[in-house]
């Protein structure tokens, strides 16, 4: 009975310490780092308060804001012209009709002493013009530019003679230097006047690289560089241009150019595709819109090309035709619709239409309704140019080899005068023999 008893019962669990004999066997006794071990006494509040101070936590690293000021005063500029984000591609003439944003300076708030307006910041306060006087030009404003005359004479010095103005040339070029400052769409902006002047702590001259939609009035951007950096232009070929910074140039005694912390937005102007074309009923504007599709393309533009022929082109198109079409394709919209603003106010012609990435032009009725424009706008540009060679010939003694070929440019004396069915207008101030398109391939 008893070994059947033995038998019924249920088979018992080993113990849970026979599981593992290691610590028999080998007589483990685990570190006292392994043990719990009872909870300690509370400290004192000092050392507690001391352990805090202790570990207390470094604040977490906050990098330097250029909005932050740390309570100094306002940067204050002397420089004798009203602060742009473009000098080139933004004219004081033409007025917006509204803004797209609040008036935010772009410097920054708290950062300069000249109030923003939307446009630009001006360097004589606009509410101090007298809108009855004949002169809206403030006396203020007239003092500036004389003393920035002065200066600028002063600080050009004596003219370099040829063999200074070839070395600083030779000294300038690609295979002497890589230093270079590109001009590109958004023209001669302020911050650039900024890497100019730091240029010219090292070196006494700085090559310009002029590409794109500025490059349609290149007599422009030579004129801006000049006169917002008060240096000279020694040479130019093609859209590379060398700025002298001029014999008695202090880097030290630099003028103070606050720099713009972003772009501001562009305001609203009036629109440049009317749906009516002055002087023409609707039918008559929607037959123009679409013969100007049809009519052979005169070139095609090439994106970040060199455009400085492209008005005597239109010019001479406008000899045997009334509409003129640019192929734009590839090109930004907001390119083409400045270089068609630039073509509007130098050819001079009327806007037809921007379909399709085309520039379609009309040189206007034949009844002279454009003469007068024209009278008024070339003989402008010719006494600018004849100023602008007295004042380098003054200020510069030099000879023509000193020049290429495409400076002729700015001589007037090149100049010559065609008559039309439709206008008595200059052709073309430089005289150069176009290249095949301009940027890029001559359209059949």
């Amino acid at each position: 009975m008893l070994l059947l008893r033995r038998a019924r019962a249920p088979p018992r669990l080993p113990p849970r310490r026979s599981l593992s004999r290691l610590l028999d066997r080998y007589g483990f006794v685990p570190p006292a780092s392994l043990t719990p071990s009872p909870r300690e006494p509370p400290r004192a509040a000092a050392n507690s308060a001391a352990a805090k101070k202790r570990r207390a936590k470094k604040p977490p690293y906050r990098p330097p804001s250029s909005l932050d000021r740390g309570g100094r005063p306002p940067a204050r500029s002397d420089l004798p012209f009203d602060f742009r984000f473009s000098y080139t591609e933004s004219s004081p003439a033409s007025k917006p009709i509204g803004l797209r944003e609040p008036k935010y300076s772009p410097f920054g708030p708290g950062r300069l002493d000249r109030p923003w307006t939307g446009l630009c910041a001006p360097a004589v306060d606009a509410t101090l013009r007298d809108v009855a006087a004949d002169d809206p030009l403030p006396e203020a404003e007239r003092g500036l530019e004389e003393a920035r005359r002065r200066e600028r004479e002063r600080v050009l010095g004596e003219p370099l003679t040829p063999a200074e103005r070839a070395f600083l040339v030779d000294k300038c070029q690609k295979n002497r230097t890589k230093r270079q400052i590109n001009l590109g769409r958004d023209g001669l902006t302020h911050n650039m006047l900024n890497d100019i002047h730091n240029n010219w702590k090292s070196c006494e001259a700085v090559r310009v690289k002029c590409l794109g939609v500025p490059t349609v009035d290149m007599q422009n951007v030579s004129h801006q560089l000049e006169d917002k950096t008060g240096g000279l232009i020694i040479h130019r070929h093609g859209g590379q241009l060398i700025l002298y910074r001029g014999r008695h140039y202090n880097p030290k005694k630099r003028p103070v150019i606050p720099l713009m912390l972003w772009k501001p937005a562009e305001p609203i102007y009036p629109r440049l595709i009317k749906t009516t074309i002055d002087g023409l009923t609707v039918e008559e504007t929607k037959q123009m819109r679409k013969k100007g599709l049809h009519v052979p393309v005169l070139t095609k533009l090439a994106k970040n090309g060199y455009y400085a022929t492209l008005v005597p082109m239109v010019r001479d198109a406008f000899l045997t035709d009334e509409l003129v079409r640019i192929d734009c394709k590839g090109l930004p919209k907001s390119d083409y619709k400045k270089i068609g603003v630039k073509l509007r106010d130098l050819v001079p012609c009327i806007l037809v239409s921007f379909d399709k990435e085309q520039i379609i032009v009309w040189r206007g009725k034949e009844d002279g309704s454009l003469q007068d424009q024209t009278q008024k706008s070339c003989p402008s540009v010719i006494d600018s140019d004849d100023a602008s060679v007295k004042n380098e010939t003054r200020d510069q003694e030099q000879t023509p080899s000193d020049w290429s070929s495409d400076e002729s440019s700015g001589d007037p004396s090149g100049s010559h005068v065609l008559n039309t069915r439709w206008t008595e207008m200059v052709l073309s101030i430089d005289g150069a023999v176009y290249p095949n398109g301009i940027g890029g391939k001559q359209a059949s």
